[in-house]
């Protein structure tokens, strides 16, 4: 069996440089004897792992090239209690066992636990990106872990101080929105003008943004109007009534809205003297014109 006698000169500060650096010098120091093949089946995930979300289709594609093409780097694999656990080439196992692969050529390593956390969230930074919770989860835990301050971080890693602090931060918000920007249907700068505001209306203007599409500034100038109302609410002397009016929609109406969803098949609303019908696109748009007969024949 392959195995490195550890990490090569360098390496105790393995931030301080490129990730194919740090792993073609990890396997300068195998032996001649070549790399194992291992079971897949004995192959565990890097428990340090940050990345939880893998996108299929790029799987997928990787699963076809593997089959056509066979690996060429092996990975790396770090011999665990039961089998092996990923020090670095989670997608490359995971698209191997895709392509129906049994083993995978590996080299067995003796790392740290810390190292192997520094490499799996090195090795997701510059080779494939994480998405803004994942990268902040994986800032924390190395500073949890290895006792850094975000400035010592952020001379390991080569990022500014203020982008690890806006990463930090978006840990704050709540999980239905993280669970939005790990879904990538709110964006990283979206997420971070969210951050400002109390967790209840950051959820609000959240689900507006999946809902309406707004745009990063479309949120910032929402969340400049929630801070303008705070502080005009702090600051009135004058009692407002405590809870809104609330429009009471009758069962006439609600039964109107349910006749013209049913028609349109779409999220319809009926008040205030007005009707409003949501689309997606304009192929839908299309559609529901169709339905009123209000496109002009050609």
């Amino acid at each position: 069996m392959a195995k490195s006698k550890g990490l090569s000169k360098g390496l105790n500060n393995i931030f301080g440089g490129d990730i194919d650096r740090v792993i073609s010098d990890i396997e300068k120091g195998v032996s001649q004897k070549g790399s194992d093949n291992i079971l897949i089946s004995e192959i565990r995930p890097n428990p340090y792992q940050p990345r939880k979300i893998f996108d299929e289709t790029k799987l997928k594609e990787l699963a076809i090239s593997i089959k056509e093409h066979g690996i060429f780097q092996p990975v790396l694999l770090k011999e665990a209690v039961s089998g092996y656990e990923i020090v670095a080439g989670e997608r490359r196992c995971r698209a191997a066992k895709m392509a129906g692969l049994e083993k995978i050529p590996a080299i067995i390593v003796e790392i740290s636990d810390n190292d192997m956390m520094e490499i799996a969230l090195l090795e997701n930074i510059q080779r494939e990106n994480l998405n803004a919770i994942e990268e902040a989860r994986g800032y924390k835990v190395l500073m949890e872990r290895l006792e850094l301050t975000q400035q010592e971080l952020s001379d390991k890693i080569g990022k500014s101080r203020s982008h690890i602090a806006n990463s930090l931060r978006l840990l704050n918000l709540a999980p239905a929105v993280q669970s939005l920007v790990m879904d990538d249907k709110i964006s990283m700068g979206h997420a971070r003008a969210l951050v400002t505001i109390d967790s209840d209306k950051a959820a609000r203007i959240a689900s507006r943004i999946v809902d309406e599409h707004l745009s990063v500034r479309d949120v910032e100038n929402l969340v400049k109007q929630a801070d303008k109302d705070a502080v005009e609410t702090r600051n009135d002397p004058v009692e407002k009534d405590p809870e809104p009016k609330v429009e009471y929609k009758t069962q006439q109406l609600q039964y109107v809205e349910s006749l013209i969803r049913k028609k349109f098949q779409t999220k319809v609303a009926v008040n205030n003297n007005a009707i409003t019908i949501k689309y997606t696109d304009l192929d839908d748009l299309n559609r529901i014109l169709e339905l009123m007969e209000v496109i002009e024949e050609s």
